[in-house]
């Protein structure tokens, strides 16, 4: 199999490369070296590759930039300095991940991922998980809130689920305290972090952290408990269409 490394650093592409070549869970036949996102998207316009290992950071751009101007078609293995929600969207949606200074066992282990799941890796899901990051510092985290004569800025760890009736949208809090907030969900959704907060239907956005239980009905009809009060006395129904989406975000 054929391998290329992504890596504007030499000291880490030659480690990365010399445990490669030295490992026998996988058999290589060619390993190349590029250094930057333009001399990336020249490599893969013309090349085809089994595994690709990349850095997000390189020293003329990002590694989405390549994902926008040429074809990309085998699994990745991301290469970061750490960073946590870097780390939780690499969950979400690749293989697997390298954090520098990476050990030879952390090789392995990704190698091992690899082989395990090849054949039904989704490459789209490489792209999705760039743009996460891409727009990280756009995640909102605070809300400002009226409530009597005060204002009122809740945290996101603080939030229960956001609540929509009508043409109103209420924020719940773990305390069990509600709040009016100027926003809907179809527009929020987008702000807040993909890894906590999801989208159920047309009333409901709720933290992972708050689900109590959840009782399959049938394979169409998904009931969600949550460990706080909610406003409604109907159960909540996940919608049919966001069934597998919310087994995938479960499983992350």
């Amino acid at each position: 199999m054929k391998i290329v490394i992504i890596e504007d650093e030499h000291l880490a592409s030659s480690y990365l490369k010399s445990i490669l070549e030295q490992q026998s869970i996988i058999s290589i036949s060619e390993i190349t070296v590029v250094k930057s996102v333009k001399d990336a998207v020249a490599f893969f316009k013309v090349n085809t590759v089994d595994l690709a290992f990349m850095d997000i950071h390189l020293g003329d751009g990002k590694s989405l930039d390549i994902f926008e101007q040429a074809p990309v078609s085998c699994p990745v293995i991301f290469i970061t300095a750490y960073d946590s929600y870097a780390v939780k969207v690499f969950k979400h949606f690749t293989i697997d991940y390298l954090l520098k200074p990476y050990e030879e066992d952390e090789l392995h282990e990704a190698l091992l991922k690899y082989k395990n799941i090849k054949e039904t890796f989704n490459t789209n899901l490489i792209v999705e998980s760039l743009v996460e990051i891409e727009n990280q510092s756009t995640v909102q985290h605070h809300f400002l809130v009226n409530h009597r004569d005060k204002l009122i800025s809740i945290n996101d760890t603080s939030i229960s689920y956001f609540y929509a009736t009508g043409k109103h949208m209420f924020i719940y809090t773990n305390s069990g305290s509600s709040y009016l907030y100027n926003s809907n969900l179809k527009d929020l959704i987008g702000k807040l972090n993909p890894v906590i907060f999801f989208k159920i239907n047309r009333k409901y956005i709720i933290n992972r952290h708050h689900i109590q239980e959840i009782i399959k009905h049938s394979s169409q009809k998904i009931e969600i408990l949550l460990n706080v009060a909610v406003p409604d006395t109907e159960p909540i129904i996940l919608s049919k269409k966001e069934i597998n989406n919310f087994k995938n975000w479960l499983d992350s």
